[in-house]
Parts: C-alpha cells; sequence; structure tokens
C-alpha cells in the first residue's frame, strides 16, 4: 500500500499558524485543450504571491478533468507537483491533491496523489448524498491510511450535504485528519464543526480552514469558545483554502497576515468589518451566487484572463459561461474595491511566469 511521507513539524506549525491556500484553476486553450504554459504560470504566480500551498484538482481545477474522454486529473496534478518542487521554496508549501468519489475512486485518486508527491488530501464528501454518515467516516479513515487528510464541509448548494455534530466528532478522531476547510456557508454548521474538534482528544492536531466566501474576515478573527468537561476550550480558524484566493492573491495574503498581527494586537477596529462586506461582495461578482453559482468558475477565470494568466474563460463544459450581469459585476470590483486587486504585481511578473 502507497502512503506519503510524513508532515514535517515545520509544515505543521505553518499549516497551524494560517496559511493562504487557492484552489487551482485549470488553463485551456480555445479548444479546450491544456494550456500547459498558463497553467504552470499559474502555480509559479501563486508560489509568488506568498501563498502557502495549492489545491488541485479540486472544484476550480473542474471535476471533469476525471472523465475518461478528458483524462487530465493525473496531467494537472503532475504539473503543479512539477513546478512546486522545481521552485526550491525555503518555506513550507503544501501540495494539496482534491479527492473525491466513491471509496475505491477516491484510493486510487490518494494513490495518483501520494505517487506525485502530494502533501494532503482534501476529500470532498460530494455527490454521495445516499450514504450514511458512517460509510462517510469509514471511506474518509481509508484514504487517511494512505495520507494526510484536510476535511471538507461543502455546502448542499453546490452538492453537499448537512453533517451531524456527531458526525464532525468522530471525523475529528480519525487519525491523520490534520485539518478541515468549513465551506457550508452557514454558521450552524460551521460551529458544529469548531465545536465538534474542541471536543476531540485530537484538536490540538487539527487546523481549521475557511471555505465559507460569504464571511472570510469574519472567520479569521473569530476565537470559538465551549466548555469542555467543565473547562474552556478555544479554536480559531487560521486560515483559508479557497476558490476566492484563486484570484488577487497576493492582496489575500497580505491581508491574512495584516489579521494574524491584529489579532495579536487584540484591538480589531470596526474597519474589519467593513473590509469583511468588501471581500463579501467581490465574492459576489466572482462565484455567481446570484445564479445558484453557475458562473462561478468562468468568473474566476475572466479576472485572471484580464490580467493575462488566463487566455480566455473557457472551461471544459462549453455551457459553463458567464451569468447575465456578471461581467458588469466584475467590473463594479474593480471600480469600488482597487485596493484589493493585485494586477500591478502580476503586471510586473507575469512574462518570467510564462516562460
Amino acid at each position: 500500500m502507497s502512503t506519503s511521507k510524513p508532515i514535517t513539524a515545520e509544515m505543521k506549525r505553518a499549516l497551524h499558524d494560517g496559511l493562504v491556500i487557492p484552489a487551482h484553476p485549470l488553463a485551456l486553450t480555445a479548444d479546450r485543450k491544456l494550456d500547459e504554459k498558463h497553467q504552470r504560470a499559474l502555480t509559479r504566480y501563486y508560489m509568488a504571491a506568498g501563498a502557502g500551498g495549492v489545491a488541485v484538482g479540486v472544484h476550480s481545477t473542474q471535476f471533469e478533468i476525471r472523465d475518461p474522454e478528458v483524462g487530465l486529473f493525473e496531467p494537472v496534478l503532475r504539473l503543479a507537483a512539477e513546478e512546486v518542487d522545481n521552485a526550491g521554496l525555503k518555506r513550507p508549501f503544501f501540495k494539496v491533491a482534491g479527492i473525491c468519489g466513491p471509496t475505491e475512486q477516491a484510493l486510487a485518486e490518494a494513490d495518483i496523489a501520494v505517487g506525485l508527491g502530494y502533501d494532503v488530501g482534501l476529500v470532498s464528501m460530494g455527490g454521495l448524498r445516499d450514504w450514511t454518515e458512517e460509510q462517510h467516516l469509514a471511506r474518509i479513515a481509508k484514504v487517511a491510511e494512505k495520507m494526510p487528510v484536510f476535511g471538507f464541509y461543502l455546502q448542499p448548494s453546490v452538492g453537499g450535504r448537512i453533517f451531524s455534530y456527531d458526525f464532525w466528532k468522530a471525523f475529528a478522531d480519525i487519525p491523520n485528519i490534520i485539518a478541515i476547510k468549513m465551506a457550508p456557508f452557514n454558521r450552524y454548521q460551521t460551529i458544529d464543526v469548531v465545536r465538534a474538534v474542541c471536543n476531540s482528544k485530537r484538536r490540538d492536531e487539527i487546523a481549521l480552514y475557511t471555505g465559507n466566501d460569504d464571511n472570510i474576515v469574519n472567520d479569521l478573527f473569530t476565537a470559538y469558545r465551549f466548555m469542555v468537561d467543565g473547562q474552556p476550550v478555544e479554536k480559531r480558524i487560521v486560515g483559508g483554502l479557497l476558490g476566492h484566493w484563486a484570484v488577487w492573491t497576493q492582496k489575500a495574503v497580505e491581508l491574512l497576515e495584516k489579521i494574524k498581527q491584529v489579532r495579536g494586537d487584540g484591538q480589531i477596529s470596526e474597519e474589519w468589518l467593513t473590509r469583511n462586506v468588501e471581500v463579501t461582495d467581490t465574492n459576489a461578482a466572482f462565484f455567481d451566487p446570484a445564479h445558484h453559482f453557475e458562473g462561478c468558475i468562468p468568473g474566476i477565470h475572466e479576472v485572471l484572463r484580464r490580467q493575462g494568466l488566463l487566455q480566455g474563460r473557457w472551461c471544459l463544459n462549453p455551457k459553463e459561461e458567464l451569468s447575465p450581469g456578471q461581467m458588469e459585476e466584475i467590473d463594479r470590483m474593480y471600480r469600488d474595491y482597487p485596493h484589493l486587486n493585485d494586477d500591478a504585481f502580476v503586471r510586473d511578473h507575469l512574462q518570467e511566469w510564462l516562460k
């Protein structure tokens, strides 16, 4: 049985300190073939922007890469791994592989990821709506025998489902779970996960990450405190693994570092509440909740296209395009929040990433 290399102590510290981990998009040509040049450039951009990892083979990379007639799951993971390995970074950088499907498929994808040197698997529970919670836990435990697991609470509106507090308590107790991404877009369900982790004996081994695109800044500022056996236990969401952070990534890194500083000072200005609204407003333009998130991948692509990091908005599914009014909303983000984009940074380095 293939198993991944252990996570080093330095990488564990970085994970628990908090990292920006973008969900890696898929670069395509006009005929919807892999654009290797721009695919590599994207990985180089995320490293140069200061991200602490990339998640490849996830929703932003398009699930269709797994279709037999497409066959891009292994090639796309390989390209990102090569770029990270060749960069010779002197800081921790996580290669996160998206893993999905029934147990047999998930284990096969984990084997591919381990073989390519990935550090952790972000295991989706989407698409398995008829499974019991016990079946989900057994599947996760089997993947965790092969490689460290980044759990993932996906919102029901895009293929996820609601899980109980008891499920997350049992989930946290599985050995080799090292982090959980919470993306239910729901305060009650987010609290369920944090409380479950706080009540687990493994709570200090699990880092919490936001995937709540509608509440990124507030998630990163909130201290969650619960009584466990009569004693207060506190846990924070330390970083984010986000499709939203696949764009304007350098500014996202700056944002997280500022939040860490302010958290340390213990004085949080009301301006941060306004910043939370600004970030959520930009996410609404990119991710298209007005149309049930149908334009989320083209929205990400449009920003990257404007910067020159992609040649176009093309998706593997030709029907995936911007929703009505979405282009105008992205225009508004550029007009109203110029301090949030990293266009100047990209412009200064684009040609070296495209070499």
